[in-house]
């Protein structure tokens, strides 16, 4: 136990000696949660439009104003063809472009099939998509309204109901929120960052720096070498748990509908995992820079792609899905979602628990079992 506090101490000592570093370690996670937090919170919306009537109608222009009544999109200008269309997309200063064809009024008011025509920016794919299905969906509503109104017309006083009505009611985030899904998921992230940079160059550091000389001849054993590595840098991650928890919480109002208590038992379990990770790296690399790469190019990138924050992992192939599954991060986003957002406990959660334990112990192990008492 002596050895092992030894170990934990000169830790602390390298922490603290360096004030900008601790600045950094203490502020950095909150900062990060800050920035990209409010990079990602904002809905899609405010989208700029540019119209050509040609029809210049009642039903034009009762169809086109449907459009603003949202918020969703807004106009920046009236033109008079598809060219002039066409040009304001290529500038930039309109992300979707709405060609309404000469016929539109007179087509509807003689009940025969019309169609507008709408020109998109597709260079951004994850913002065309949902500028796509907001267009369609508007335009839908929009074209019902104006047929049952002429059909109402028709038939003098009967009212006219559809067969079906579909309710939709959105569970855990009701409002579809982007917030409430991207906070928690940068959390979860930002932690494993932290982790990883604090950790993956912890040995490495020491061979550079020339004292694993002074470590090998100690009769320190490696478990517990690699343990008095890992304490302070627990103890550090876990304060800006806690703190970039408090910022989801305090500032982007992200809900903690179950245990805070749990979410914090388990976050420290993730942080040892992530820890003992880096710790790993940093045992294996031979030198700070391939420490670095290995952390950006082995973990963090397929972190961000593999876990499930930006692509659902039920679509992806079984090598894809399976390495995944190997990463503390996938297990962690299904967690602190779960608690912060579905409201859940241990109880249901404990598919993402266990495997979050084992990988946790696993690269702890792995940390010792790859590190040897000698110089390379």
């Amino acid at each position: 136990m002596k050895r092992l506090w030894t170990i934990v101490r000169k830790e602390f000592i390298h922490i603290v000696r360096d004030t900008r570093t601790l600045a950094l370690i203490a502020l950095m996670p909150a900062a990060l949660l800050l920035l990209t937090g409010t990079a990602v919170s904002g809905e899609t919306g405010n989208i700029p439009m540019a119209v050509a009537d040609q029809s210049k109608t009642a039903a034009s222009r009762g169809y086109i104003d449907k459009f603003w009544t949202n918020g969703y999109f807004r106009l920046v200008a009236y033109v008079e063809s598809e060219a002039e269309l066409v040009r304001l997309i290529d500038q930039d200063q309109a992300e979707v472009g709405m060609l309404i064809p000469p016929t539109f009024g007179s087509d509807l008011a003689t009940g025969q099939a019309t169609a507008v025509q709408f020109y998109l920016n597709d260079t951004n794919p994850s913002n065309s998509v949902s500028t796509q299905l907001g267009v369609e969906t508007i335009s839908q509503m929009a074209l019902q309204e104006m047929f049952f109104s002429q059909i109402g017309q028709s038939l003098g006083a009967r009212r006219i109901e559809m067969p079906i009505t579909t309710h939709v009611m959105g569970l855990y985030n009701p409002d579809g929120l982007r917030t409430n899904y991207m906070v928690p998921s940068l959390v979860a992230v930002i932690l494993q960052v932290q982790a990883l940079l604090l950790t993956s160059l912890a040995i490495v550091r020491e061979r550079e720096q020339g004292t694993m000389e002074q470590l090998i001849v100690t009769p320190i054993k490696p478990w517990e070498l690699m343990l008095g590595k890992i304490i302070p840098y627990i103890l550090v991650a876990f304060v800006n748990t806690v703190m970039i928890i408090a910022v989801a919480v305090f500032w982007f109002k992200i809900p903690v509908s179950g245990s805070l208590l749990q979410l914090l038992g388990l976050s420290f379990i993730y942080i040892i995992g992530s820890l003992g990770l880096g710790v790993m790296i940093s045992n294996i690399s031979s030198s700070q820079m391939q420490a670095m790469y290995l952390a950006v190019g082995v973990v963090l990138m397929p972190s961000l792609i593999m876990s499930g924050l930006i692509i659902p992992r039920l679509n992806m192939p079984a090598v894809a899905y399976y390495v995944g599954e190997m990463l503390p991060v996938t297990h962690y986003l299904a967690i602190i979602n779960g608690i912060m957002l579905k409201g859940v406990g241990a109880d249901f959660l404990w598919p993402a628990i266990w495997p979050l334990i084992a990988l946790s112990v696993l690269f702890f192990a792995a940390s010792v079992a790859f590190f040897r008492k000698r110089l390379r």
